[in-house]
Order: structure tokens, then C-alpha cells, then sequence
């Protein structure tokens, strides 16, 4: 049952209180009966009439006021002495306590409570008070009970022009108060009658806010000083920053200067561990991440353009959207994009192109959400798309834990303090899904129709128990979810150490097999490249071939002709100088008359007689 307003009156403001007492019955009319109306009745024979033996009952419901208690204990030191004794002396107080020893009443008293002391001591060691004997069971009950949340609140925008609950941040004292922005974040549809203003909610008084903020320009984020909870720092929509003290009123304190502030709307405001508390950091999606002191609030301190080049270019900034701080690791911080990457960096580094550490991309669109696990800080949870994915620090080329593809868009989730295997996200749906990857890892432990607008904001209390919501049209919905999903369970840091450490291991196992893949195909390319080049290396080297022995057989015939050519020359000139010798015996074997020996030769008669010549002068 959801109470729209709550009346609150005084009893004196009801008028005079009514008396009531008892009197004797009286009777004022007597209908005595008419016979003759019998007629105009027929009897109705069987007649079935129900009968209800149990005592009837109503149920009302009545949301009472919630009273939060605990318990507290005083440790006696010293104390008890008279006024004229200084129990920092300690000769006095041995003086005093010789003269009350010596007293009689003081004896008798000690001998009566050793009595009591001596049946109580027995009873001690004979029983121990301490024993749990129902550990067990207890424990078993817990892991037993059905997860579940139920609404305890529900905020609405008082404006008539709603307005997006765009960020939630709770009061670091006690918890009781919720610090909500509101913003139109769709490009040129804000109207002239929509307000500014942004308020902060008693969790306990849903009719009114218990204080409004009143920026310049409508508030995108908004963030509580958890080392002074007066302090508010929030990031508007035209870019400027400016803080609230609550002591001093709806105004801002101080506000930065335009010309030195964001050039797009600051979507993430994160204070710094510092000793003053009165530094802190935000983000743009103009690509800039400034650091402020409200201290002076004129100028940044310091300023890193998310160039991923690491030129410092702002035309070539990734823009930011998401911011995360942890105060045990003070120099290092990571940025959520809306290119779908994160950048981590490190604020001691000397140049700017140093403090871009590294990238981790995986998201199709904006990274709404970024945050380390408490208790692992070197897991980190993005949401952005369709997905919610965990990171390890030690593998960029990919998650080590994702959820399946959602049908609506997710649009924030955060860690939950308590427990860290324990995760929620909120969808544009309006749905709210609480995730716990030791129980189940395809789909959420549980998940709950918030309302029936997108959901955009979302924050959880420190001690785990109450969970607020913001949604499109300005509604603040605060939920209380069971106890079982902010206990921490028996071994589940264990569990959840040894679930991450698998993960990252076999993260790192595939990316190790990837590399090597991404290296054979690129030495097969490179040798497919290679064999690219011997193949026209080698048809050159085949012309070169076949023209070198064209030229060779050329030069052998040429050589082969001029060496015919001398030896002809040889011969004629030999036959000049030496004429041929006739021989004057017929019959000499292998002797040619003009060559000398030969193996051929013919005999040949004329008529200077006869002669021996070879087949070739013959």
C-alpha cells in the first residue's frame, strides 16, 4: 500500500473528546405482523442457507513511523571517590582505601557478596553462558531465505514540469537524508517553465522536501563531503561547479567562473581523500577531468584533456561520462567514456601524456557506471549498453565476467558494501536487478518492477539495507532489500577471491592463445608476402636466363665462325708456302701428297703421273 500524503494534526485541534455511556434498551416503534401479506410469499422448499461459524474480521494496514534503535554500554574505569580525594594521586587513594577496610561494614558486605560470588562462579563453570547451540540452524535459515525488496518511500519531483532524478548521494551521517539531482538531459526540450532546483529528502517525510537547492543551472550530479556533512559539491548542466554549506542556506557558497569551468555538463563529481577534505574532481564530456579546492573555486587546480593519443588535443578528447576514485589507492582513478572505454590513469605522473596509463574497451555505447569492488579494488564493474561487465586490472583486451544481452538498456549499477559478490543495475525498463554471481551467473537473483518509467540513477546505502532509485519522470523510490542480499554469507570472500582469480586466469589463457594466433597469421602473411616476391623475383631471373643464353649461343657462333674463318686462312696460307709433294711410289699407305699423312686417301692418276690425295683435297 503506497500512502500518497500523510495528514498530521493535533489532538487539541479535534474539538471537545465525546463521552459515551451505557443505558437500559428502549424500544421506539413495534411493526406488529399483517396476515394478509402471507399471501403475496411463496415457500421455498429445500432453502439452502450458508452459515459462517468463524468470528468475522477486517484487515487494515497502517505504515508506522520507523524508530531505529541500539545498544549502548558504559565501562566503569574509576570512579565513586569523595570529592576530597583525587583519583589521580595515588597516595590519596591508597589512604582512602586503607580507612575503608579498616570499616566493619565494609567486611561484613564483602563476606555476604562472596557468597553470591562463589554460587555464581560454580554455576559459571558448571554451564557456559556463552555456548551458541543453535549456530547452525541459524545459518541454515539464512542461506534458506527467498531473496526479496519492498518499497518503504516513494520521493516525487514537486514541480509540474517533471524533471530526471539524474544522481543520488546519501548524508554519511546516520543515513537518514537523501541528496537528489534534477536535470533534463534530452538535448534542447527544456522548457521555461521547468525549475532548477534540486532538494534534499528526510527519508522518513515523503510530503516535502527538507531543504531546496537553488543552482543557476539545473544540477546533473550531486555529492555529500563524507568529512563534513554539510558540504555539498554538485556539477551543473552548463558546466560550472559550485558547493552548498546547508548551515547557510538554498544558496550556493561559491561557484566557478564559466570561463574556467566544463564546456559540457559535468556528469561525475567525486571528492579526495585529502587532509583539509575540501578537494574533489569531476568530469565532462568535453574530455577534461579538473581537480578544484571550494576553498577556491576561481580557477581548477589541475587539468588532464583524455586525449588517447596523449597529445593533450581537446577536438580529439574522449568524452567523459562516469568517474571512479578509491580512497586506499589515492593516485589512481579510472574514467568511464562515451566511446565505450575506460581510461585509467595516474595523477602523480609527471607529464600529462604519462597520466593516460591504459584503455579498456568492451561497451558498444556510454559507460554510465564505474566502480571498484570494495573489497577487490582491482575489480571493477562498467555498465553501458546492453551489458554489465567485470574487470580485472591485469587483462585489457576483455572483461572477465559479463552478463548476457538485456532487452532494455541498462542505464547505472554500483557494488553493493556489504557483500562482494553482490551487484545491482537498473534498466530503462524500470526494472531493478540484483545480481549474485556466487548463487547464479545467467540471470539476476532477483528482479523487481520498480515503477513503470526508466530508471536512471540508482545509489545504495553504506550498511547495504536501503537502495534508492531515480527515475525518467523524477520519482525517488526508496526499496529495502532482504536481509539475506546485505549479510555477508559464511566464506564468501573466499569464494568470491578464488571465482576472480579463475576467471582472470583463464582470461589470460585465451588472450595468450589469441596472441599467438594473431602472430602465425601475421608470419603467414608476411610469408605468403615473401613467396609473393621470390615468384616475380624468380620469372625475372628466367628472362634474364633465356636472354644471357640466347647471347652466349650468338657469341659461340660468332666465335665458332671467326675460328672457321682463321682456320681456312691458315690452310691457304700453308698451301702458299709449301706446295704439294707428289708422290713416286704408288702404293704408300696414309701418305698424302699434299697434307702428309691422313687417314683417307685415294689414288689418283693424270697426266703428270701418279699420286696420292686425301678425300678432302681429292
Amino acid at each position: 500500500m503506497e500512502i500518497v500524503y500523510v495528514y498530521v494534526k493535533k489532538r487539541s485541534e479535534f474539538g471537545r473528546q465525546c463521552n459515551f455511556s451505557d443505558r437500559p434498551a428502549e424500544l421506539h416503534v413495534d411493526i406488529l405482523p399483517d396476515p394478509s401479506l402471507a399471501a403475496n410469499f411463496i415457500d421455498r422448499d429445500p432453502c439452502d442457507v450458508p452459515i459462517q461459524c468463524t468470528q468475522e474480521m477486517s484487515e487494515h494496514e497502517v505504515n508506522t513511523e520507523r524508530f531505529e534503535y541500539e545498544t549502548r554500554g558504559i565501562n566503569h574505569m574509576e570512579g565513586g571517590w569523595p570529592k576530597d580525594v583525587n583519583p589521580q594521586e595515588m597516595e590519596q587513594t591508597i589512604r582512602y582505601r586503607k580507612k575503608v577496610e579498616k570499616d566493619e561494614n565494609y567486611v561484613n558486605t564483602i563476606l555476604q557478596l562472596g557468597s553470591h560470588m562463589e554460587h555464581c562462579i560454580r554455576q559459571n563453570n558448571a554451564i557456559d553462558i556463552y555456548q551458541e547451540y543453535f549456530e547452525e540452524e541459524e545459518g541454515v535459515e539464512e542461506t534458506e531465505e527467498q531473496p526479496s525488496a519492498k518499497t518503504i518511500n516513494v520521493f516525487r519531483d514537486p514541480n509540474e514540469v517533471k524533471r530526471t532524478a539524474t544522481s543520488l548521494s546519501w548524508h554519511p551521517d546516520g543515513s537518514q537524508k537523501l541528496a537528489v539531482a534534477y536535470s533534463s538531459l534530452e538535448f534542447q526540450k527544456v522548457s521555461k517553465d521547468m525549475s532548477y532546483d534540486s532538494y534534499i529528502w528526510d527519508i522518513e517525510v515523503s510530503n516535502k522536501p527538507e531543504m531546496t537547492l537553488k543552482p543557476v543551472s539545473p544540477l546533473v550530479c550531486l555529492e555529500y563531503n563524507p568529512k563534513d556533512s554539510h558540504i555539498l559539491v554538485g556539477g551543473s548542466y552548463n558546466g560550472q561547479i559550485a558547493y552548498w554549506d546547508t548551515r547557510k542556506g538554498s544558496q550556493p557558497v561559491e561557484m566557478s567562473t564559466i570561463e574556467h569551468s566544463h564546456r559540457d555538463p559535468v556528469y561525475k563529481v567525486i571528492w579526495l581523500q585529502s587532509k583539509t577534505g575540501t578537494d574533489f574532481f569531476s568530469a565532462s564530456t568535453d574530455g577534461q577531468v579538473l581537480w578544484w579546492d571550494i576553498r577556491k573555486m576561481s580557477e581548477p587546480t589541475e587539468r588532464l584533456v583524455l586525449d588517447p593519443s596523449k597529445k593533450g588535443k581537446l577536438d580529439q578528447a574522449l568524452g567523459a561520462i562516469s568517474l571512479e576514485f578509491e580512497t586506499t589507492m589515492p593516485t589512481k582513478f579510472m574514467v568511464g567514456t562515451e566511446q565505450g572505454m575506460v581510461v585509467s590513469c595516474n595523477r602523480k605522473a609527471k607529464t600529462p601524456a604519462e597520466k593516460i596509463v591504459c584503455t579498456y574497451s568492451g561497451h558498444h555505447g556510454p559507460i554510465y557506471s564505474l566502480q571498484r569492488n570494495p573489497f577487490f579494488p582491482k575489480n571493477f564493474l562498467t555498465v553501458g549498453d546492453w551489458t554489465a561487465r567485470i574487470w580485472s586490472e591485469d587483462i585489457r583486451e576483455s572483461s572477465i565476467m559479463w552478463t548476457k544481452y538485456q532487452t532494455a538498456y541498462l542505464s547505472d549499477g554500483c557494488w553493493s558494501p556489504v557483500r562482494p559478490s553482490v551487484f545491482f543495475t537498473v534498466k530503462m525498463d524500470g526494472t531493478l536487478d540484483v545480481w549474485d554471481f556466487l548463487f547464479k551467473q545467467n540471470d539476476p537473483t532477483l528482479s523487481i518492477k520498480v515503477c513503470d518509467e526508466a530508471l536512471y540513477s540508482m545509489r545504495v546505502q553504506d550498511n547495504g539495507r536501503f537502495l534508492g532509485c531515480g527515475s525518467e519522470l523524477g520519482t525517488t523510490t526508496l526499496l529495502e532489500i532482504s536481509s539475506g542480499l546485505c549479510t555477508l554469507q559464511r566464506n564468501e570472500k573466499a569464494l568470491a577471491t578464488a571465482m576472480f582469480e579463475r576467471e582472470t586466469k583463464r582470461e589470460k589463457i585465451l588472450e595468450a592463445r589469441h596472441r599467438e594466433m594473431r602472430l602465425k597469421e601475421r608470419s603467414r602473411s608476411e610469408q605468403s608476402k615473401e613467396d609473393e616476391t621470390k615468384e616475380t623475383e624468380g620469372e625475372e631471373s628466367a628472362e634474364e636466363l633465356v636472354a644471357r643464353a640466347e647471347r652466349e649461343f650468338y657469341e659461340m657462333v660468332e666465335a665458332e665462325m671467326k675460328k672457321r674463318e682463321k682456320d681456312e686462312k691458315i690452310e691457304i696460307d700453308q698451301i702458299s708456302l709449301h706446295p704439294p709433294m707428289y708422290s713416286q711410289h704408288k702404293g704408300e699407305e696414309n701418305q698424302c701428297c699434299v697434307l702428309g699423312y691422313c687417314s683417307s686417301f685415294t689414288w689418283n692418276d693424270n697426266c703428270m703421273g701418279s699420286f696420292v690425295l686425301c678425300i678432302y683435297c681429292s
